[in-house]
Parts: structure tokens; C-alpha cells; sequence
């Protein structure tokens, strides 16, 4: 008896899974491609994905596609962390790659919250297991970015290098979709789900120092806070509302 057809693109996919070919949290090609890759129809790809899935191996998400299965990096909301730390906690090898060093103008939403119409701007991409989990931009006063390198961003987090007291953060999280720009760094589809955080990191005496914004692709991160029981008087950790 011949094996189905989507059986045997089923077994083809889940040993390029268990090979390491597709790392967790990474995109399959898309139905369309697969379709063509194998010469059948998507419905038939879509019976090979289907079975993938109920064996937990694969998943997928409206808007994002099928991305092979793994538990996704969480974060808590409780204290200042760096997307390095976070990496780290959850066992990935983390790396960054430097996109953009440079002085600009600052744009208005930045200037606003830094006080600074000249800010060093840095772009780049945080890895996780080489795979890019994060696009970051970070907003630095002029004064405080001078004394940096291309070279000091890149090998270590500002957090290390800033050369002031911080005193904490404020972080908000948002729902967006990918822009063209983000889709193509980090390797999802244009529109897919992405959560947006914006950071703003102050000193010991308050005064803004730093502003990031954080986009990573919905399916690769979480964000947790814990709630204290009703009637603690505790405020949840990290947590407010915003108007």
C-alpha cells in the first residue's frame, strides 16, 4: 500500500524539526511554497501541517503562519531587565547585530520625553540562537551618546555603559503589526502580529536618559506580572493602568 502523499511531506518536515533545519519559534515556508517545493496541492500540504500540529510540533497563528513549536521567552514585569538578560534566563545564546550608529535630530515624540533636539540613535537586532527575536532602537542625549562607540553598543547593553545611576524604567506594551521594515529584520510575514514596548529609563535624580522602543514578533514572547491576592493593599508588580 502506498504511503499518502501528505505523509510523506509530514515525515520530511518533522525530520528537518528533529535535524535542527527549523529551530523553535522559526517560520515554515509558507503553504504556498511548500506546495510548490512538493508539487501538490495546498490542501494536501495543509493535511501534512494539520497532522504536524495535534503532535505538537508545529503551530500557527492568523496573520503569521506555521512556526515549528517551543515554549516562548517569558518577561517578567517586575524589575529592570535587558533583552540579554532575558535571553539568558530562558537558556538561548543571545547576540546583537548593529543596523544604524548615528547622530540625528531628534524626532519629536523622542525630544519630547529626553529634553534633547540631538540624540545618538542605535538600531539593531537582538538574536536568540541566531535567530533574530527582537528589532530595538535606542534614543540617547547627545551629551551622554558622545562618549560612546559603535563598538561599546554592540559588545555590551547601555544599561553597562551609560556611565549614570539609573534609578528604574517605565514600559508600556501594545499590540501592533509588522511593518516592511520589521518584517523583513526579523524574518515574518508583512502585518503579522508583533507586541510594541517603549521604554523610557531614567536616572537616580529623575531625569530621562535613555528611550527604546522594543518590536518582537508575537509568537516568540510573552510578558508576566504577578497579582497579589485581593485585599493585600499590594499594587501587581510592575503593573499599572494607562489613560
Amino acid at each position: 500500500m502506498r504511503t499518502p502523499r501528505y505523509q510523506l511531506i509530514a515525515d520530511e518536515l518533522r525530520t528537518r524539526i528533529d535535524e535542527g533545519g527549523y529551530t523553535a519559534g522559526r517560520l515554515l515556508p509558507s503553504e504556498s511554497n511548500l506546495s510548490a517545493e512538493f508539487s501538490v496541492s495546498r490542501v494536501t500540504v495543509r493535511r501534512a501541517l494539520e497532522q504536524l500540529r495535534d503532535s505538537g510540533l508545529i503551530d500557527s497563528r492568523q496573520g503569521l503562519g506555521w512556526f515549528v513549536a517551543g515554549d516562548p521567552v517569558r518577561q517578567p514585569i517586575a524589575e529592570l531587565d535587558t533583552v540579554e538578560q532575558q535571553l539568558a534566563a530562558s537558556g538561548a545564546v543571545s547576540t546583537r547585530r548593529i543596523l544604524d550608529f548615528a547622530f540625528i535630530d531628534a524626532p519629536p515624540r523622542v525630544a519630547a520625553v529626553l529634553g534633547e533636539d540631538r540624540v545618538l540613535e542605535v538600531r539593531r537586532v537582538n538574536l536568540a540562537d541566531g535567530e533574530p527575536f527582537a528589532r530595538v532602537t535606542v534614543w540617547c542625549p547627545e551629551g551622554l551618546g558622545s562618549r560612546f562607540s559603535r563598538r561599546d553598543v554592540e559588545a555590551r547593553p547601555f544599561y553597562e555603559i551609560l556611565g549614570v545611576r539609573v534609578r528604574g524604567a517605565e514600559q508600556t506594551i501594545g499590540a501592533g503589526a509588522a511593518s516592511e521594515a520589521d518584517a523583513d529584520l526579523l524574518g515574518v510575514p508583512l502585518g503579522s502580529p508583533v507586541l510594541v514596548c517603549e521604554r523610557i529609563t531614567r536616572s537616580d535624580t529623575g531625569t530621562a536618559v535613555l528611550m527604546s522602543e522594543h518590536v518582537y514578533p508575537g509568537h516568540l514572547t510573552v510578558f508576566s506580572v504577578d497579582l497579589p491576592s485581593v485585599g493585600t493593599g499590594e499594587s501587581p508588580a510592575g503593573l499599572r493602568l494607562v489613560d
